[in-house]
């Protein structure tokens, strides 16, 4: 705690909100009196750092997304080399994914120089419902961030379950006919997964197990990047 007390107490509503929380729950899980509880969440839900749900509970907001993308992104500074030294190792081409909320987006790409490749340019928008980045972008999310997109999803719940096991994630034609790629997840200093880093090249050069080919270079290059 940091002593400043109206602070730490808002950091606490934030919290424990992470997953919704309504007014019952919130006083529950901080063990607040009401009154402060209620104040508190209100005034965040004006600076938009809380919205409530359709039930009326209580969860984090666009605000602190919108701060976080405003500050220097040191991830994506370290990403470059990263990027470009994994192509050089892989041979193949190289991108970094964020998750937009249905959506991925490529934040960053080492292409490929020659030769068939796989080209995602910066700020390409793909979907969530296909490819390994997509696996592993909600592979660790909680079930109701999952649960609305395994009907339209290429893979299943099992395989994401498998995703978690093993720590990285493959796909073969999910996305693109003739593409295939592996991913693996980059994390903050909490240990929630924040990104995804990815290959990806033609089938004919990777093979329908991508993930045996390329999956040790991949994670390594996450666990370089987590942290930061």
């Amino acid at each position: 705690m940091s002593g400043v007390g109206v602070l730490d107490k808002a950091l606490v509503i934030l919290s424990a909100c992470v997953d919704g929380a309504s007014l019952a729950e919130l006083v529950e899980r901080t063990k607040l009196p009401r009154a402060t509880a209620h104040r508190l969440a209100q005034a965040l839900e004006i600076h938009r750092m809380l919205v409530r749900d359709a039930q009326g509970r209580w969860r984090p907001g666009p605000r602190l997304g919108e701060l976080a993308n405003a500050a220097p992104d040191v991830l994506l500074t370290a990403a470059a080399p990263m990027l470009t030294a994994l192509r050089d190792a892989t041979g193949e081409s190289a991108q970094l994914y964020l998750r937009r909320a249905d959506e991925r987006v490529c934040v960053a790409a080492a292409e490929r120089v020659s030769g068939l490749r796989d080209t995602v340019p910066v700020g390409a928008v793909l979907p969530m419902v296909a490819g390994s980045a997509a696996q592993i972008l909600l592979a660790w999310e909680p079930p109701e961030a999952v649960m609305p997109l395994l009907p339209r999803a290429v893979f299943t719940g099992r395989t994401l379950a498998e995703v978690r096991r093993r720590g990285w994630a493959q796909s073969v034609a999910e996305r693109e006919p003739g593409v295939a790629s592996v991913s693996a997840p980059i994390r903050d200093r909490t240990g929630r997964v924040i990104a995804a880093i990815s290959v990806s090249g033609p089938i004919e050069r990777l093979g329908r197990r991508p993930g045996d080919r390329h999956a040790m270079a991949v994670v390594r290059a996450g666990q370089r990047l987590s942290g930061l």
